[in-house]
């Protein structure tokens, strides 16, 4: 059972990293010919992707779905609100932590990490503590009944109102940490944890409260990283791509392939494992101290955690050694090609599978799919959520080309995306605001942004631009969905009643018939 399970977990993986190789593949052929060995990395990077993705979902399925849902019930039956508060504080910063697409994004930041003896680690900090606050605030709202639009109008406004003192080469950042804290280790965790709150309440809403874990908690690292950069004032921040996004040199020889995923395999096992211990210590005190699960359940969770382990070494290294270099070398030649124009179809036809591949967006739609008991598809929401990236990544790459300021189109874009929460039915608007950030993820960070990168500093001849046209990706991928999920919720309502008076209608005709 267990092998057949695995096996399809592959199989669905292929099908979502298929399309972005092979873009790649014709890119490289038409357009971008790349050396035999970066070939050959990139081809390594695939089937390391593929077959990571399968472990990570499997185990997640079997660990850290089953662990929050639990402890999710287990907070709410003590009916102790500062209990709740308290664990979902401790769980937000763990699980946040234990993000590895956080730790990328904070190396990236020198500004801040150069001026306190924490170094990287104040980042992590701050966004870890962002999350925690708004953990226990989203678990409030679902146990105090409060609208979810009222809460994201709220504090995306005090974001926007706090760009107003903090520097602009800041804003990007900011935005993009909203987008890497909600990874492959995160979401699992939250959107399972709100499943098992929300199911203790009775009705209609507690379905519709089972989302807007994840949407609440990308808000926290917004407006934690921007009063960051307003305590430290940080102005002027410079980007190093080629010590931080490193291509690497006489890549000619197998030998050299392996030399490389040698390396990224020790880097990644390591922050793997101090990832996912937090949570396995936790788990195994919650074990301790509630006797939640049978001797079995217990041994298959850790069994998950060994998949989930494997999975996101697999997936990181493929990702980080195979695919960043490449993306990076791919957006350098686009830029050069017809003043840069090419990037803008590219980036969309990307945009449009790589959300696919992202391990997260796998766990939402199924959890999606079940706790709407199949009103909102996997397929429904998957396709919404590639056009949504697609438009995303063409307007990305639109600002690497033209320098527009980011609030131009994260300002008009949310504003669209909280005046459709007052249309949308409150289950589209809680998936939507979880979709964006489950969105941008591994995928988004280890390709797209090189890829930007890489445009940006052809263009302009320099890194003194990425930091304020190239970072953003990310806050734009999570942006989208938000609209196109909603419209989608619209579109499903209009549907349904045209439906229910179509079938009135027929029903008049019937008895009016049985009458004559």
């Amino acid at each position: 059972m267990l092998k057949k399970a695995l096996c399809d977990k592959i199989k669905e993986s292929l099908s979502s990293i298929l399309p972005i190789a092979l873009i790649v593949v014709a890119l490289s052929i038409v357009l971008i010919p790349l050396d035999a060995g970066f070939f050959v990395l990139f081809l390594i990077g695939v089937l390391l992707l593929i077959l990571g993705m399968g472990l990570f979902t499997q185990g997640a399925d079997m660990s850290m779905l089953v662990i929050g849902e639990k402890i999710g019930s287990a907070m709410t039956k003590s009916r102790k609100v500062w209990l709740i508060a308290l664990l979902s504080f401790v769980i937000g910063i763990i699980v946040t932590i234990a993000e590895p697409d956080l730790q990328i994004l904070a190396r990236q930041v020198p500004a801040v990490a150069e001026r306190t003896p924490l170094g990287n680690y104040l980042l992590i900090i701050v966004v870890a503590g962002g999350v925690g606050i708004f953990l226990v605030i989203a678990m409030l709202r679902i146990i105090l009944k409060i609208r979810l639009s009222i809460l994201l109008i709220a504090f995306y406004t005090i974001a926007f109102i706090l760009c107003i003192f903090v520097s602009p080469s800041f804003w990007a950042v900011s935005f993009d940490a909203g987008g890497v804290t909600t990874g492959p280790m995160t979401v699992p965790f939250i959107i399972s944890l709100g499943v098992g709150v929300a199911s203790l309440r009775a009705g209609k809403g507690s379905r519709d409260d089972s989302f807007g874990l994840v949407a609440l908690s990308s808000v926290g690292p917004i407006i934690a990283t921007l009063i960051l950069g307003l305590i430290f004032k940080a102005n002027g921040i410079e980007y190093d791509i080629d010590s931080a996004l490193r291509i690497p040199s006489g890549v000619g020889t197998t030998r050299d392939v392996i030399y490389e995923y040698a390396d990224g395999f020790r880097v990644h096992a390591m922050d793997v494992a101090v990832a996912v211990s937090p949570i396995i210590i936790f788990f195994l005190i919650f074990e301790l101290a509630t006797r939640s699960f049978k001797k079995r359940q217990v041994l298959r969770i850790l069994f998950g955690f060994i998949y989930t382990y494997v999975g996101l070494v697999l997936f990181l290294t493929g990702a980080n050694t195979g695919f960043m270099p490449v993306g990076r070398m791919i957006g350098e030649e686009l830029g050069r090609i017809a003043g840069g124009w090419l990037l803008i179809p590219a980036g969309m036809l990307i945009g449009y599978f790589v959300v696919a591949a992202e391990p997260a967006v796998h766990v939402l739609n199924k959890q999606v799919e079940r706790i709407s008991a199949g009103a909102v598809s996997e397929r429904a929401m998957k396709r919404a959520l590639c056009i949504g990236v697609s438009i995303s990544l063409g307007l990305a790459m639109v600002r690497v080309l033209t320098h527009i300021n980011i609030l131009w189109i994260l300002l008009p874009g949310y504003g669209v995306a909280l005046l459709l929460t007052f249309f949308a039915p409150p289950l589209y608007t809680g998936i939507a605001f979880d979709s964006g950030g489950v969105a941008s993820g591994a995928m988004v960070s280890s390709f797209v942004l090189p890829l930007a990168f890489g445009a940006c500093y052809a263009l302009n001849g320099g890194s003194q631009f990425i930091m304020t046209d190239a970072f953003g990706c990310v806050a734009f991928v999570a942006l989208t969905p938000l609209i196109t999920i909603q419209i989608l919720g619209i579109y499903h309502r209009i549907k349904t009643r045209k439906i229910k008076r179509n079938f009135i209608a027929a029903e008049e005709k019937i008895l009016i018939y049985e009458v004559d």
